[in-house]
């Protein structure tokens, strides 16, 4: 029988192999893991593989492609091969993620509040002032605790050389945490074994931490506040995560229809009449939150819980106006933010990053651009980009016209030697595909992580796009104790 790992060949000097060392002998953390895939036969894995998609079948587990002929709705695509992060390693990504993210709400916090860290000129006024998610009506409101940001999820490669870089930030509605503890739950059912000798850091309570953060940011102090998650509702692409944490955590999931504001409080509808809410969970976007303030042909949101919102009578997570933080060419400041607010230099790098705002990094851009990476600065989901290793001429022409008509909204990376990870190709072949990860953070009383967090995968032959509406898919990630 051949054995799994047998043809696997990772190596190559632009990428740093997740498993394999450069000089070709497993990671020892990966040792345990590849002698067991190596004993499972082509059947063994065909039998695991369905009776994973059978989970999540059953279990409604799916993603929305837009704009596609056959049908929006997808099973997320799921890799066998768990990436393993050693508890030594994880300990350093989890100090960086704390400093960032409380660098990233006093910077919050500042620029609606003070705005020192603009009249000390550390970043343009114009860049945050004029940026699409700076929100001036709040200016002067001081959300519970002070607290901006309390659900983070940053995306993380690994560079040539294994180091970890964050390559954005997303501050607003960030996705993805109900696949990262279904992967687990169809791990542990295909692959029972190798739970048995691995020291598996858990993911499980992660529900109960997000609940517990909701309740510690009630605007006024209660036994028990009542939460409730606002959905867009059944056609947005992660309504599923939003019906699984409200079923997970034991509190109600509301659309805009299902709430009413009554003399600046929020009620919602139930069949015992009105409850007042007190901290709601929005996965709506800011524009779309309350008609009488942002967009009038909003039906998504609820009207007049902004004027609620500003009362102190509600707790919005995330807070209004946090997606300044994650716009890309603020985040292009944030080592100057950390430096700024904690008097430290960052734990984790930011990629290399020019602003086409810039005049010189304009030049540079469109002089490279067959060899950058340029992204639109409030886009996400793999839109809004251009990949220029992989752009034809005309591509990048109708490109650069567009960085030259609005250049305040482009940035350009080096194109990007993400980390590989084996993963299953076709049915039984394995092939270095490119990963990232993003580890989900908690702000309330205190930060916490969960340990690992959502490994995306680039499951196309040589695809640096990792996100599953461009073809990408996810891994198990264990944080294992050393």
């Amino acid at each position: 029988m051949t054995r799994l790992f047998d043809h696997y060949l990772p190596q190559s000097d632009r990428f740093f192999d997740e498993v394999i060392a450069r000089e070709g002998a497993p990671r020892s953390h990966y040792d345990i893991m590849m002698q067991r895939f190596n004993q499972f036969s082509a059947a063994d894995i065909r039998a695991r593989r369905e009776l994973v998609n059978i989970f999540f079948r059953n279990q409604g587990i799916t993603f929305t492609v837009y704009g596609v002929d056959e049908g929006i709705e997808r099973i997320f695509p799921f890799d066998l091969i768990p990436r393993i992060i050693p508890g030594s390693e994880w300990e350093g990504i989890e100090r960086g993620l704390v400093q960032r993210i409380t660098a990233l709400n006093l910077f919050l916090s500042d620029i609606y509040l003070n705005q020192k860290i603009l009249r000390d000129k550390v970043i343009p006024a114009e860049l945050v002032l004029g940026s699409k998610h700076f929100r001036r009506e709040f200016v002067g409101v001081r959300p519970p605790l002070g607290i901006y940001i309390h659900v983070t999820g940053s995306d993380l490669i690994r560079d040539a050389a294994g180091r970890y870089l964050v390559l954005e930030d997303n501050l607003r509605t960030p996705s993805g945490v109900s696949y990262m503890l279904q992967n687990r739950i169809a791990m542990k059912r295909a692959f029972p074994v190798l739970f048995d000798r691995y020291t598996v850091r858990p993911v499980e309570n992660y529900p109960q931490q997000l609940l517990r953060t909701l309740q510690e940011i009630s605007p006024t102090p209660k036994l028990d506040p009542k939460v409730v998650v606002l959905t867009p509702g059944i056609y947005n692409s992660a309504y599923f995560e939003h019906s699984f944490l409200a079923r997970q955590m034991g509190v109600q999931l509301t659309e805009g229809r299902d709430l009413v504001v009554n003399n600046n409080k929020v009620y919602t509808r139930t069949t015992r009449g009105l409850k007042i809410v007190d901290v709601i969970y929005r996965r709506v976007d800011d524009e779309f939150i309350d008609p009488l303030v942002f967009r009038p042909d909003s039906v998504l949101g609820v009207a007049g819980l902004i004027n609620a919102y500003r009362k102190g009578n509600v707790t919005l997570a995330n807070a209004i106006g946090t997606g300044v933080a994650d716009d890309k060419v603020i985040y292009s400041f944030v080592p100057q933010i950390i430096k700024y607010y904690l008097g430290e230099d960052p734990i984790l790098d930011n990629v290399e990053t020019w602003l086409a705002g810039n005049p010189k990094h304009l030049k540079y851009i469109l002089e490279n651009l067959d060899k950058l990476v340029v992204k639109a600065a409030n886009e996400s989901g793999g839109y809004g980009m251009l990949v220029g290793p992989e752009s034809t001429p005309e591509q990048r022409e109708r490109f650069a016209e567009k960085i030259v008509e609005n250049p305040r909204n482009y940035i350009a990376q080096p194109t990007i030697s993400l980390s590989r990870h084996p993963s299953f190709f076709n049915e039984t072949e394995l092939a270095p595909c490119h990963i990232d990860l993003r580890p989900y953070v908690l702000y309330g009383k205190s930060v916490s992580i969960v340990p690992g967090g959502l490994t995306r995968v680039a499951l196309k032959r040589g695809s640096l796009v990792v996100n599953s509406s461009q073809g990408g898919g996810s891994k198990d990630t264990w944080v294992i104790d050393n």
